[in-house]
Formats: structure tokens, C-alpha cells, sequence
């Protein structure tokens, strides 16, 4: 039998045909495509929808036959990707792109892109209050690498018909993304000319994988069975002959029931309640181990309203910053449904969110964000607000509870009642306005923790926020940790500096005072104490401000901050200053470092000091107050700098 030769430069069958191509550059640039769609496609709904749209919107660019080969963009040198590129761009240029048969599909998991930094939220926020060709303006720019001339090139190819503009409304994200992007279509090659953007919280091919509410699941699976049974059930009897009589629903008077409002009879089935102990048996105290409480818990009619308006957000619905108003990612957990102060109130979970429902005129549906919160920051909930008194809602692991005034640390805390976690009205105030807030003062169960007390304080949102000590360092010992603040030292350090928080707004999740340095004065007048705040936010982003504690004034006196990661425990170094004038008159410029500052220099018009500090204080004795320069010398000799004091100290 004769042999045969195969020639192996002839190509691969079908492989000079467009959809072929089309297949291999699909497969060869699949991540990079996704993440061009997940970037371009509307970022006001959550992270697992958006990752299964982008997939989507990839898998659909390709066709299932090509009559020919779609025109090249002038600059990209493979015409298979440019096409596939155009449809992907088209798909996340429609409203609201409609939902395919064949779109991936995700049983029983929740995908979610990699958590990402501060940058990454504002950059998150920003694209969701961009319209449609200016977030793929935004993509082409940062995934793709595209000059402005090639980006609008490419936008207009996909249909957009005013590129300049979208380019120029993409160029104002440069900022959130951390990154230059150059606006108009005389910009720069590349990304801006800078160097190629971290994008790596917006990648839907790396992900985190997450299970729904499980029994949820089940009870939806077996509901699925009964349904079946009973449609089968429903068949045979129809086959058989059983609907023989004539007679119609008019003539026998018994029509069928009228359909009840959506949300209102499936809410009790729907919402998902754990039992009354659940607390006292699982490692994770947070707000899943809630129970449902309150004395309309079983109201299905007032618990259908409120799955409605959370299902449907509409007017009345309102949200704290940086929390989504999209429907619940997972049947929603009930925490509380009663009567407060005359109005009914609906506490509903997704996992995510609290949503608070208050039914009636003036009522409404408030969100906050309340992922991987714990036995602090789920101690307590905001039910009822009037004026400025507050009723709260109680962790069910809350034994004791009591009262106190932020500005007062040596009068004892008020014990306050919570008959099955409902507190009485209880005084509010904000924390920043230097008048004295009412904060919570809470015991755990020992069951949870043994001697286990912190404080909450009401910033105006549906949480509290929890407050948190660090103590000034210790030469012989590490770096210490936040603590509860709720011991002496800790009061007092709250009472005089509580007010100087950077962040007094809902949406904080908790507020740590770091003192970090202790300053003799010159001239024996007693000592100063140099502190750090810092706001955490359920976002993950954060703020920070510096502040000085001078023995004669009658406030905290700010001496720098700002937005950032200072004084966490990602960026433990800091400096600040401040000027200050002793009871004799004379002016003295202050500074104070962190535990691994070990010099200060301080440079001035005509004049500099560089000194080391082994109690990582300066006090240089001044003439009178100019502008300098002041920085901290770390111990590995690297150079930190603090941000210009907001206003001088001084005494009153």
C-alpha cells in the first residue's frame, strides 16, 4: 500500500476562514476582551452580574458565520481581534444589553472580582456615574493602551458619535484610577504616556467564589420538586377527563382568588430566619446570626412591602455613599419587623446591606453597606430616628448596655434597657462637633467573649461606628494594636480629641485614635499629646488627621490630613507639627514623629534644623511664625513628610 505524504505547510482545514481566525483570536485575547467589556459595561449593578455579563458579552462577539471579514481599524494590525473588539464594545454600548439564552450561568455560587484599594473604589464610583461611551472610552485607554486618536477611532467604528466627548469625560477618571489619562484626541500614545494602569480589581477572569444562602437553596429546590409533582399531577387529571363539566368559574362563583401585590404573600417563605440561638453556636457572630425579632415579625402583608421596595427601589429609597441600590444578591435574612414610636419598621440582610423599611408617608427604604462586619460593628442598629434622639436595635450577643457622653470620661456610664434589643430614645449628637455625643457603651455575653466591652457611636447612618484605642508606643515592646476604647486612658484621649475625626458621616464603619507621640513643652508647661484619627469606611476607603492636645487649649488643635491609608496598619509612619506659643509669649514651632522617626528637620526662610529625636519630639524657640518645611527621618532613612497644619495651635 502505498505511503501518503501529508505537506505540512498546507494550512489547518477552515483555518483561512474569518470565524476561524475569529475563534483563535478569541481564545488568545478571551482576558483581555472580558476585561474590556467588564470595564465598559454599566457599573451601577453588582460584581457578580457584571462579571457574568462581560463573559457574556465575549462569548456573543462571536459569530456563527462571517460573510466577510469586517474592515480593520487604521493602527491594529490583527483585523479578527478589531472585529471582535467592535462587538464586544456595541454590546456594552446598549442600555441595558438583553439577557441570551446562551449566556453563562452560575448555580448555587456568587462570583466577585478581587477586592481592591481606595484607588480602585473611587475609580468603581466614577465609572458608575459615566454614561456608556465614555466608560468605553475609559477602556480602550486603560485595557487596551490606545492613543486618543486610536481610541476615538475605534469609538466611532462602534457607533459613538460624539468620541471627542466621550474621550474628554474619560479623562477625568485619571485621578480615581491612579493612573494619567490624557483628555481630548491630541493626548498622548498609550495610557496617557504613563505607565500601564493596575487593573487588577477589575479582572472578571480572576475571581472569588462565594456560596448562596444554602438552605435558601434547598427550600427553593424543593419548592422546584413540589411544583413539578404537582404540575404532573395537574396534566393527568386533564387527560383523564377530570375537567368534563362545562360550567364556568362565573356560573359556579368561585372564580380564582385575585393575585396578591408581588412580594406580599411569598415574603414570609421568601425571607430567610435563623433560630433564636443561633449566636451562641456558630464562629461567625456577626449580622447572619441575627434572629428575626419584633412583634410584626409575622405580618406578611407589611413584609411584602418591604421585599417590594427593596426588589423595586423607586424614590424613596435612599442609600449611604457607596452603597449599591440594586435588589438583594441573596434572599434576604429578616432581623426585625415591629411598630416603633408608631410607624412599622422592616429590618431586612442580603449579606451585603442592611435595608431598613418604614412604612407609611415620609417613609421609606434606607441602605448601608454591612459586609464582613463582627461582634462590634454588628452590635447595634439605628431603628428609629427623630430629631436628635435614636432607638436602637441590639446584637442578640448584647448583654448589658449603657450610656455616656463622649465629653465627659469620669461620669459613669447610664444603663440602658433593651427589652429583646430595643433600646428607649436615647440622646444622639455628632461626634465631630466638639458639643458632646451620647455614645453607646456595650457588653458581650460571655458566651461570645469573656469581659468583652466597646463603644458605638451614632454618625447619622443606619450603623454605628465603632471606636478603637491605640495607646502611645512603648520603646521595649512592637507596635500595638487598636483596642477597645472603653478604658480610662482611652476616655479621656476621646473626650479631648474626639471632635478633630476626619470623618463624622454615615457609611464609617469604625474610628481609631492613635496616640503617637508625648511632647514635653519648653518652659515647664506640662506636656502635649500628639494624636492620630482614622475613619474606615465599609468601602474600604479611609482618612486620616493629625491633631496636637496642648494642656491650655480647650480643643484639639488639627495639624494636618487627608484621604489615604496614613495611620493604618498598611502606613504606620507619621509626622506632624505645629506652632505654638508658651504662657511667657514666646513662639515655639512643635513636632512630633512615630515610633521609627529618629530625626526632624525643619527648614525656614534663612534658617534649618536637623536633629535627631530619641523621643521623637522637636521644639525649636522662633522669633515669630513663618512658612517652613517640616519632615521625619525613619530609621531605614527613608523621608516622610506631614501635610500643612489646617490652622495653627496656639493658646486660647
Amino acid at each position: 500500500m502505498a505511503e501518503r505524504t501529508v505537506d505540512s505547510a498546507a494550512p489547518a482545514r477552515g483555518a483561512g476562514r474569518p470565524v476561524v481566525q475569529a475563534e483563535a483570536a478569541l481564545v488568545r485575547h478571551y482576558r483581555r476582551l472580558v476585561r474590556l467589556a467588564y470595564v465598559a459595561l454599566p457599573a451601577d449593578r453588582d460584581r457578580h452580574s457584571r462579571v457574568l455579563a462581560a463573559h457574556s458579552a465575549v462569548q456573543r462577539a462571536l459569530p456563527s458565520r462571517w460573510a466577510r471579514r469586517c474592515a480593520p481599524v487604521p493602527g491594529d494590525e490583527d483585523p479578527a481581534y478589531t472585529a471582535l473588539r467592535l462587538r464586544v464594545l456595541r454590546d456594552g454600548l446598549r442600555p441595558r444589553p438583553a439577557r441570551r439564552l446562551l449566556a453563562p450561568r452560575v448555580w448555587g455560587l456568587r462570583l466577585f472580582t478581587p477586592h481592591g484599594g481606595e484607588q480602585d473604589a473611587a475609580l468603581e464610583h466614577a465609572l458608575a456615574a459615566l454614561d456608556a461611551p465614555a466608560r468605553a472610552a475609559f477602556a480602550l485607554r486603560a485595557v487596551e493602551g490606545l492613543s486618543a486618536p486610536e481610541a476615538a477611532e475605534v469609538l466611532r467604528h462602534a457607533g459613538v458619535q460624539q468620541a471627542e466627548r466621550a474621550l474628554d469625560a474619560a479623562a477625568g477618571l485619571g485621578g480615581a484610577a491612579g493612573v494619567a489619562v490624557a483628555g481630548g484626541v491630541g493626548g498622548a500614545g498609550g495610557v496617557g504616556g504613563a505607565a500601564e494602569p493596575d487593573l487588577s480589581a477589575f479582572d472578571p477572569c480572576a475571581v472569588r467564589v462565594q456560596p448562596t444562602d444554602l438552605l435558601s437553596r434547598r427550600r427553593r429546590l424543593t419548592a422546584v420538586l413540589v411544583v413539578g409533582v404537582l404540575g404532573l399531577g395537574t396534566a393527568a387529571a386533564v387527560l383523564t377527563g377530570a375537567g368534563t363539566d362545562t360550567r364556568t368559574d362565573t356560573d359556579t362563583g368561585t372564580g380564582p382568588a385575585p393575585a396578591p401585590p408581588v412580594g406580599a404573600a411569598a415574603a414570609p417563605n421568601r425571607l430567610v430566619r435563623v433560630p433564636a440561638d443561633l449566636w451562641q453556636h456558630t464562629a461567625r457572630v456577626d449580622f447572619t446570626a441575627w434572629p428575626a425579632r419584633g412583634d410584626r415579625r409575622e405580618d406578611a402583608a407589611l413584609l411584602g412591602r418591604a421585599t417590594t421596595a427593596w426588589e423595586r427601589p423607586g424614590p424613596q429609597t435612599r442609600a449611604e455613599p457607596g452603597t449599591d441600590t440594586a435588589p438583594p444578591i441573596a434572599p434576604p435574612r429578616l432581623l426585625y419587623a415591629g411598630t416603633v414610636d408608631g410607624a412599622a419598621v422592616v429590618l431586612l440582610y442580603d449579606g451585603q446591606r442592611l435595608a431598613r423599611y418604614t412604612d407609611g408617608s415620609g417613609g421609606g427604604l434606607d441602605l448601608a453597606r454591612a459586609d464582613d462586619s463582627d461582634v462590634t460593628t454588628a452590635g447595634a442598629v439605628v431603628l428609629r430616628r427623630r430629631g436628635t434622639s435614636v432607638r436602637y436595635l441590639l446584637a442578640p450577643w448584647v448583654e448589658a448596655a449603657e450610656t455616656r457622653r463622649i465629653d465627659r470620661p469620669d461620669t459613669p456610664a447610664q444603663a440602658l434597657d433593651h427589652p429583646d434589643g430595643l433600646t428607649p430614645a436615647t440622646p444622639g449628637g455628632v461626634l465631630t462637633d466638639c458639643r458632646g455625643a451620647t455614645v453607646l457603651q456595650l457588653r458581650s455575653s460571655p458566651v461570645v467573649a469573656e469581659k468583652h466591652a466597646f463603644l458605638l457611636a451614632d454618625l447619622g447612618g443606619l450603623v454605628p461606628a465603632h471606636l478603637t484605642y491605640t495607646p502611645p508606643p512603648d520603646r521595649n515592646q512592637p507596635a500595638r494594636s487598636p483596642r477597645e476604647a472603653t478604658g480610662p486612658d482611652a476616655l479621656q484621649a476621646w473626650a479631648r480629641a474626639g471632635c478633630a475625626a476626619p470623618d463624622g458621616t454615615p457609611g464609617v464603619k469604625q474610628l481609631n485614635l492613635w496616640a503617637f507621640a508625648v511632647q514635653p513643652l519648653p518652659q515647664n508647661a506640662g506636656s502635649a499629646s500628639w494624636v492620630c484619627l482614622r475613619a474606615d469606611r465599609w468601602t474600604g476607603e479611609g482618612s486620616a488627621a493629625t491633631a496636637v492636645l496642648l494642656p491650655a487649649a480647650q480643643g484639639p488643635q488639627r495639624t494636618g490630613g487627608g484621604p489615604g491609608r496614613s495611620c493604618s496598619r498598611f502606613e504606620q509612619d507619621t509626622v506632624g507639627w505645629a506652632w505654638w506659643r508658651s504662657p511667657q509669649g514666646t513662639e515655639f514651632l512643635l513636632a512630633a514623629g512615630s515610633r521609627r522617626v529618629t530625626r526632624l528637620t525643619v527648614k525656614g526662610p534663612g534658617w534649618s534644623t536637623d536633629r535627631p529625636v530619641p523621643d521623637h519630639t522637636l521644639a525649636v524657640e522662633r522669633p515669630a511664625r513663618t512658612d517652613v518645611q517640616v519632615e521625619g527621618v525613619l530609621d531605614g532613612g527613608t523621608r516622610i513628610g506631614p501635610q500643612r497644619p489646617s490652622q495653627s495651635a496656639g493658646a486660647p
